[in-house]
């Protein structure tokens, strides 16, 4: 529940309908917790914004038999299905693997259209209140997904996979597991497993304190997250004028890039190496391992 709902007191949440009961559960959702949380419900909405926790979710669904009602949202993008094996596809058989750890920018990053999550919200109420009543043809099978700059919606047709690792014939998950582990989140960076075009912050914490290894680190966040957190003697590009300004950067100095996380960094490092900048390196983790590592009154933007 949202931190409005929190804020009520008990009779104003009486008030919104006398047969509604809430519990609030005022702690991480992880592996140790989900099943004893769900176990008691008959229906589940995903509203989660990140993959550790929408794996996590579905994986509980699937091992409890209940109906998994599914949202998300991008930008001006949502798209809203129901999965409840064996009645239909799992999350998993969509996506068995998460996508690489930083090449999916979150909302902060990216950014979402205010009104979306209410639209997809309903669409999901709406399942919740047929699957309730038992009523009408759910989106079993179908993933619906709304386009709100042309104002459309199209419908796919989705297939239980045979071969998924949670509701196919011949499973191999058949308990919760580390999501964060499976997800490429560790908090924790470990230069044996980073690319060969990252850096560590430890990296970028001595080329900022010894100008004599001759580095510039540049920040390619959006003026508002600048503007939010920074880090002091760290040159500042964003990424959005990086075309229009690529003669600011001189092809035969070195250079690492921090972004939030590492993906957008990464993103161009790929694309400067293409054109030309040979010493170039993403810091993997991005401002995110900066608070984490050397200043954690900063704010994660």
């Amino acid at each position: 529940f949202s931190e409005d709902l929190k804020t009520l007191p008990p009779h104003r949440i009486q008030a919104i309908n006398p047969e509604v009961k809430v519990d609030l559960y005022e702690t991480k959702l992880t592996s140790a917790n989900a099943l004893e949380i769900c176990k008691p419900y008959d229906i589940v909405i995903d509203g989660t914004d990140n993959f550790q926790t929408r794996y996590l979710v579905n994986d509980v669904c699937v091992l409890l038999k209940k109906p998994n009602v599914y949202g998300s949202i991008f930008r001006f993008d949502g798209q809203a299905s129901v999965f409840y094996p064996p009645h239909g596809p799992c999350y998993r058989c969509l996506y068995p693997e998460p996508p690489p750890p930083g090449t999916v920018p979150s909302c902060g990053e990216a950014g979402v259209l205010g009104v979306l999550p209410g639209v997809i919200g309903c669409i999901q109420a709406t399942e919740i209140l047929k699957l309730a009543a038992g009523i009408g043809t759910l989106l079993l099978g179908r993933m619906l997904v709304y386009d709100a700059l042309e104002l459309q919606f199209r419908e796919l047709k989705l297939r239980r996979d045979p071969q998924c690792p949670l509701c196919g014939e011949h499973p191999t998950i058949t308990k919760l597991i580390d999501y964060d582990q499976f997800c490429g989140v560790n908090s924790k960076s470990n230069n044996q497993t980073m690319h060969p075009d990252e850096v560590s912050i430890h990296d970028m914490k001595q080329a900022l304190d010894n100008a004599a290894l001759g580095i510039k680190v540049v920040d390619i966040r959006e003026p508002s997250e600048y503007a939010a957190a920074h880090i002091q003697g760290v040159m500042f590009l964003p990424m959005s004028e990086m075309q229009l300004r690529l003669d600011e950067l001189d092809p035969q100095q070195s250079y690492y890039f921090h972004c939030r996380s590492g993906g957008r960094s990464m993103k161009l490092v790929q694309f400067l190496k293409q054109n030309g900048y040979a010493n170039v390196k993403s810091v993997a983790g991005g401002i995110h391992a900066w608070v984490d590592e050397y200043d954690p009154t900063m704010p994660k933007v």
